[in-house]
């Protein structure tokens, strides 16, 4: 009768184990960093050439 109670205790605590089954992981989506930009736009490299060239023709 032990053995009989005993066997039944490890079937049922076997059985909840996995009892889930097994979940498909949920994967977060990664943070999108956007890349900061100044004002100017890129536009200041150009004007310090041109104010470069204006100088030497300037002399």
């Amino acid at each position: 009768m032990k053995k009989l109670a005993l066997a039944a205790a490890i079937s049922v605590a076997a059985t909840s184990a996995f009892a889930g089954g097994m979940a498909e992981p949920i994967m977060e989506p990664a943070p999108v960093v956007e890349k900061a930009s100044s004002s100017a736009g890129g536009i200041v490299v150009p004007l310090l050439l041109l104010l470069l060239v204006a100088a030497a023709a300037s002399n």
